[in-house]
């Protein structure tokens, strides 16, 4: 077995990473910054589509009290997908 045969499961494994590992890890790392840096009074939407003011932060279980129309609802931070007002600030673009 020489290095030909080898070389072709290198190259899938590169591309693999570089295509599906490197990308995930890098939107992790972001998604957790995201998360600790939410502060009081940011206008935040969760991944189930709960948009919301945050109201209290609980650094001891990392939780967070977001106040909707509603009322007030307890979320992990990891369940807030972002902030509104970053939402609102990305251009728009026409197709």
């Amino acid at each position: 077995m020489g290095i030909g045969d080898i070389l072709p499961f290198v190259g899938m494994f590169a591309v693999v990473y570089f295509f599906m590992i490197a990308p995930q890890m890098k939107r992790a790392k972001n998604e957790k910054k995201f998360a600790a840096a939410l502060k009081r009074g940011d206008k935040v939407i969760t991944k189930s589509g709960v948009h919301g003011k945050v109201v209290d932060l609980n650094e001891k279980d990392s939780s967070c009290v977001i106040e909707t129309l509603a009322g007030k609802i307890k979320f992990e931070r990891s369940a807030i997908s972002m902030e509104m007002s970053q939402k609102l600030n990305t251009p728009a673009t026409v197709k």
